[in-house]
């Protein structure tokens, strides 16, 4: 492992690692968002939609030009978060979330509600987990580094729990529209002054080592990060159909709509296990490795889903092990890329990789649909099914050194 070389490292060495006061914000700022940002959007769904008389896919569509828009930005701000730090950028970034959010309470049309969205996605991009992780990247010592990222996933985690059920309540008491104004200022009041003050002084900083200087670009050339890119894509774009479809299949398969949805609740509850565990075994096996066997463990839950998940046993039994991974990814991602390209460049790297895993998480669902209609649901359980198996063969596949060029930084 490299020498701290920076002030800014010896700072934190002599403060044993961490930066206590930045994760405590980022996870309370992270919660807020996701949960301001793309939670609260099914609870607002249908109220919003029957009042501005448009379509479920219209409305839909919104938020995934959001997320369209926040892919396509995943690499310049990257190299932004690699340049300057966070602290303006995610100071910028929560002003106009709640700029945008606050907006979104005015629209009146299709183009308004778009034209929203846009906004809200180029937020998103610079306020959620990537430039929270980046931040985190920045003024962490390596060995603290999962403990911190750990910490924020674990609060975040709650953000559905928190938001989708307070956006309900706020719909039903005062009417969408002022339940966004509220949202919109949940999001300034608790967001803008956090990472305005508490991100301050967390610049990356400057390699001295000639490898690190290599520009973020230097992964396109490792065999093993395409790997990385297969496996994230496919693992994404079977998360996001099963987050859409799950309870529909379910009462496909006979529950009834109130045991479907509780059967479903079990993935979200079961990703803070999943994410314990995680770095609880990277004590003693390789994150790679790790993270190889439980997608794949998704995967064999999910192909058995079509038989066993006709009672409710073994429907939750699928799903608790299908959910046990359901939120590994988040946390894996920046491990692995730390392990394998080190720090320098981290956030552009984050970029280069989040770009086609946020557009096939959009997207996926969309074409889930399709499939759903075209043969029915039992094969489009079965396609996830497959993607995760073949998810956790590509991680398998790159669990050994970087290319030549790519030198990697075991931590």
């Amino acid at each position: 492992m490299p020498a701290t070389t920076s002030a800014t490292g010896a700072q934190l060495a002599g403060r044993g690692g961490i930066r206590r006061e930045v994760v405590a914000a980022l996870a309370l700022t992270t919660t807020v968002s996701y949960g301001v940002l793309y939670y609260a959007f099914s609870a607002l769904l249908e109220p919003m939609r029957t009042d501005l008389r448009i379509s479920t896919t219209t409305a839909t569509g919104a938020l995934t030009t959001a997320s369209l828009v926040s892919a396509l930005l995943s690499i310049p701000i990257g190299r932004q978060l690699d340049r300057r730090g966070g602290h303006g950028l995610m100071t910028t970034g929560s002003i106009l979330a709640a700029g945008a959010v606050l907006a979104w309470s005015q629209v009146h049309s299709p183009v308004e509600l778009y034209g929203v969205f846009v906004a809200i996605g180029v937020a998103s991009a610079m306020v959620l987990y990537p430039p929270a992780f980046a931040v985190i990247v920045a003024v962490t010592a390596p060995e603290r580094r999962t403990s911190a990222l750990l910490g924020i996933t674990l609060v975040a985690g709650f953000a559905s729990s928190i938001f989708i059920p307070l956006a309900g309540q706020l719909i039903q008491a005062y009417g969408w529209r002022h339940a966004l104004v509220i949202l919109g200022v949940v999001i300034a009041v608790i967001t803008v002054p956090l990472h305005a003050v508490a991100l301050r002084r967390t610049q990356p900083p400057e390699p001295i080592h000639h490898e690190q200087r290599e520009p973020p670009g230097r992964v396109l050339r490792d065999r093993g990060f395409w790997l990385l890119a297969v496996a994230f894509v496919l693992h994404s774009s079977a998360l996001a159909v099963i987050g859409v479809h799950l309870v529909t299949y379910l009462t496909r398969l006979g529950h009834s709509p109130t045991t479907a949805a509780t059967l479903t609740g079990l993935l979200g509850l079961l990703s803070v296990t999943g994410r314990v565990t995680v770095t609880i075994l990277r004590r003693w096996l390789p994150i790679t490795a790790i993270t190889a066997a439980i997608i794949t463990l998704q995967g064999v839950a999910l192909g058995l889903l079509p038989t066993a998940g006709r009672s409710v046993p073994g429907a939750a039994a699928c799903l608790i092990a299908f959910g046990l991974g359901f939120g590994v990814a988040s946390i894996a991602k920046p491990a692995i890329l730390l392990d394998r390209y080190g720090d320098h460049g981290y956030a552009t790297i984050a970029g280069i990789l989040g770009t086609p895993i946020t557009i096939a998480a959009a997207t996926a669902p969309l074409a889930a649909a399709a499939l759903a209609t075209a043969l029915g649901y039992t094969p489009l359980i079965l396609t996830a099914a497959a993607a995760c198996i073949f998810a956790g063969i590509a991680l398998a596949l790159c669990t050994g050194p970087a290319s030549r060029g790519t030198p990697s930084r075991d931590r």
